[in-house]
């Protein structure tokens, strides 16, 4: 009955507009008043849950994500992939799609990427004839691969909250985000072939060679980042650390664009952002005692281990239940309420925790794209100048590939446990 009342407090709140981690404080602080169990212990529970080394990461990843949008490296990133697939059919499509395989490895964002990139591929698509739904479908589906490929800001939490290697995870991820931006490029290569859109005349492999000279340092980020972290040089936190400061560098250095008030606004934004997370956080963490006191994570267990016989019928029923709730509430408070029930019951299941956190990760990264709470689309049509309803609408044959992708990760687990147990 409580539980009930609590779900149902928090669900109006939230569709009155409330922010999802307030929401949760509040529904919580009302439990812990009624109980008579005291507001104290309640902000102590709050600050314990922000009081994690490895959540340091977070804030720091999103400050480099800042500074290379705000230093004007994605603009030489787009230049190159341009150079790379601009001539193939589906031309700026492709492009689009492998900008943000390239940013993924430096920012760890979706959001970053749709909102980095966003607003010069779609302006560039417009420019050659595209149309504004296909330019803004593509940028928000490629968007999602920013979280698949080291470094990736959802895997820290997912590590954190699980328990699992952060490095496992990274390397884990870039099987399936490879996939993701092959799928999406075979998608854009028909329907642009449909369409009849334009392509960009072939590069010469000077143009290209230089391109790629200019956008080298950007592009070693992540292997700077895993390769520190697999070599021992530092952790998964320190890594997000030597990535803001790499980030600095490769700007002073070689592009020297970054200046004291872009530096300033990414700061501010970086602020800003980590404030909105640590708020969720710290909702979920009292929430989370809430629930743990009701046994809803025992309630919860049960209810899978009695409809789910086999792992693949266990990671049917998850993925369906976290398509639902992406559809309605926000991917980070997904995963840091739904991942912590729900790891156990996958070990129990022999799945493997690096190989669960794929499809957790893969999973999210669709439900950015799922209006109407997918956060993608807003992003998208505020940078691109798209409206919503037209873009929630464009991006439904679009999750197509991604889906696909999860289905065969959930099948083969060796496309996200591979390479993780070849480097040991």
């Amino acid at each position: 009955m409580i539980l009930s009342i609590i779900g149902l407090a928090w669900l109006l709140m939230v569709l009155v507009g409330v922010p999802i981690g307030i929401a949760m404080i509040f529904v919580s602080m009302g439990y812990f008043y009624y109980t008579g169990m005291g507001l104290t212990f309640a902000v102590q529970r709050m600050v314990d849950g922000l009081n994690s080394f490895p959540m340091l990461a977070v804030p720091l990843f999103i400050l480099a994500a800042a500074i290379l949008n705000s230093s004007r490296i994605t603009h030489h990133l787009f230049g190159f992939a341009r150079a790379l697939v601009g001539h193939i059919t589906g031309g700026l499509g492709h492009v689009n799609v492998l900008a943000s395989l390239f940013f993924s490895g430096m920012s760890g964002s979706a959001l970053a990427d749709a909102g980095g990139l966003g607003k010069m591929e779609i302006e560039a698509m417009r420019d050659a004839g595209y149309d504004e739904e296909f330019a803004g479908s593509v940028t928000a589906a490629s968007s999602m691969i920013g979280p698949l490929v080291p470094p990736s800001i959802t895997m820290v939490l997912y590590g954190v909250v699980s328990n699992t290697s952060i490095g496992q995870l990274f390397l884990g991820g870039i099987v399936p985000g490879v996939m993701c931006a092959i799928a999406l490029m075979v998608m854009v290569y028909f329907m642009a072939k449909r369409r009849g859109y334009p392509t960009d005349a072939r590069k010469s492999y000077g143009e290209i060679g230089t391109l790629f000279i200019k956008s080298l340092p950007a592009l070693l980020t992540p292997v700077v980042i895993v390769g520190g972290i697999f070599s021992g040089y530092f952790s998964p936190t320190e890594a997000a650390a030597i990535t803001v400061v790499y980030a600095i560098m490769i700007d002073m250095i070689f592009y020297r664009e970054l200046t004291i008030k872009r530096l300033w606004n990414a700061l501010y934004e970086t602020t800003a952002t980590s404030a909105g997370i640590a708020t969720i956080i710290a909702g979920v963490s009292l929430l989370g005692y809430v629930l743990a006191r009701e046994q809803a994570p025992q309630q919860i267990a049960q209810l899978f281990l009695s409809i789910a016989n086999d792992p693949i019928s266990f990671l049917i029923a998850v993925n369906l239940m976290i398509f639902v709730l992406g559809c309605l509430v926000e991917s980070l408070a997904i995963l840091l309420i739904v991942v912590p029930i729900l790891v156990p019951i996958a070990i129990s299941f022999g799945i493997d925790p690096v190989h669960f956190g794929i499809i957790i990760v893969l999973n999210l990264m669709i439900s950015i794209l799922t209006p109407p709470m997918g956060m993608a689309l807003f992003v998208v049509a505020q940078v691109g100048n798209i409206p919503y309803l037209k873009l929630a609408k464009s991006i439904l044959p679009w999750l197509l590939p991604p889906i696909i992708v999860l289905i065969l990760v959930c099948v083969f687990p060796v496309l996200a446990t591979g390479l993780p147990n070849l480097m040991g």
